[in-house]
């Protein structure tokens, strides 16, 4: 799964780690800084911010583009040096586009958190006092929005492109390694469709999930900050009353519990998904049989196929049917808790619309940075079946004894079981 992609796996994402956790407190504590040798200071303190795109033509974003090439040019040449893979322009590089591309889009939710202040301040001071805002003011803000969601729907459109090509050269590393392997692959129960099916399953809902962890951690970088400082326009928090730092311990706390709630009511669906998987399998592969054997898909045998089938299938609804309700029960509460816990600094008449509009946005980007595990949880459990599924290849080609599934099909399939005896749910 990592081999045939990732030069040496375990020893180049420890590496890969290491050296972005390296290069992200240097950048804090000093590389930012850094940049005013070069004529690239960061942004000075107490000026009013660049509104709209023209902040990424910004000294300070100018630096940072540098100094990110910089260190990507090293770890790959690094990596190419030390252990060359015939895939390492799209595993290394690609990886790193996607990176660069995933920051990009942090920043443009924080350049667009920056605009609802002035905007909505606008927007106030207009409907509250008659004539005090001109028309040309109110356009001149929304063209800075328009060019925001220009420039948004633009990355994201290249992004989706570059990214189908990225996950179709792993399913294609993924595919030539195992193909090359086939002899010894290919008596594994659904070897065929594990091989043009699940590949390309599994290269695709890795690169989302990484895609989304990594948008979670940039965003708890780039917004953690900016909610500390708009935690001085609140008076107090319902029940706790006033604390330092209140909205960001009120987003880890909210999203802590959300997390630790859809972990316990969710913990066993990723068995249950992976069995039936199983059970379709055995159900196909029979039919695929008796396409060509009189004496296969005979309908008992069909039956009792399909009933495993059917049994499983309703066990999943049942346990999906209660998990749904808890989580589409915290998703509507999470909808208003920001605007919940601001009841008392609002009624104290302590913030302006604007201020309003930054803190929401800023603490559901921190709130939903931490619920990564609550919004990725139906993913992550698809993702644990297919890489079960792909363990048995894996199994297989290190020497390793197969899954106790995997087993016991090959031991029915010889003789060993009948055909009542298959795994089940």
């Amino acid at each position: 799964m990592f081999i045939s992609f990732f030069p040496q796996p375990k020893l180049f994402f420890t590496s890969a780690v290491l050296w972005t956790l390296a290069a992200v407190l240097f950048w804090f504590f000093g590389g930012e800084q850094l940049g005013a040798v070069f004529g690239m200071p960061p942004a000075p303190a107490g000026i009013p911010p660049i509104l709209g795109i023209r902040i990424f033509l910004s000294a300070p974003f100018l630096w940072f583009y540098i100094y990110f090439g910089f260190l990507v040019a090293v770890f790959y040449a690094f990596w190419a040096w030390y252990s060359p893979h015939p895939w390492q322009r799209w595993s290394i590089l690609g990886s790193s586009a996607i990176l660069f591309s995933t920051y990009t889009s942090v920043q443009l939710y924080v350049a667009l958190n920056t605009w609802r202040g002035p905007f909505y301040d606008l927007f106030q001071k207009a409907i509250s006092t008659a004539g005090s805002v001109t028309p040309g003011e109110l356009y001149d803000l929304f063209w800075v929005f328009a060019g925001i969601a220009f420039f948004s729907v633009s990355l994201f459109v290249v992004t989706r492109f570059f990214v189908s090509h990225y996950i179709f050269r792993w399913r294609t590393a993924m595919n030539d390694y195992y193909m090359a392997n086939w002899p010894k692959l290919r008596h594994i129960e659904g070897a065929s469709q594990r091989v043009q099916e699940d590949t390309m399953r599994f290269s695709t809902t890795l690169e989302g999930l990484g895609v989304a962890f990594v948008d979670s951690a940039m965003t708890l970088i780039a917004f953690l900050p900016l909610l500390a400082q708009l935690s001085t326009h609140v008076t107090a928090l319902p029940i706790v009353g006033q604390i330092p730092y209140s909205l960001v311990f009120a987003a880890i706390f909210w999203s802590l519990f959300g997390t630790i709630l859809l972990m316990v009511f969710g913990i066993k669906l990723p068995g249950l998904e992976f069995k039936n998987q199983r059970v379709e399998a055995a159900y196909r592969k029979e039919l695929v049989y008796g396409e060509d054997h009189e004496d296969r898909a005979q309908p008992p045998t069909v039956a009792e196929l399909f009933a495993n089938v059917r049994r499983n299938y309703f066990n999943l609804y049942f346990h999906y049917a209660y998990f749904n309700v808890i989580r589409s029960g915290y998703l509507q509460a999470d909808a208003v808790f920001s605007s919940l816990i601001l009841i008392p600094t609002i009624a104290a008449g302590k913030i302006t619309l604007g201020i309003w509009q930054q803190i929401s946005t800023a603490f559901s980007q921190v709130s939903s940075s931490f619920q990564y595990l609550v919004s990725a949880w139906p993913t992550i459990v698809e993702l644990i079946s297919i890489y079960k599924r792909l363990r048995a290849f894996e199994a297989t080609l290190s020497g390793e004894a197969l899954p106790d599934i995997d087993r016991r099909y090959l031991e029915r399939e010889k003789g060993g079981l009948k055909p009542e005896d298959q795994p089940v749910a």
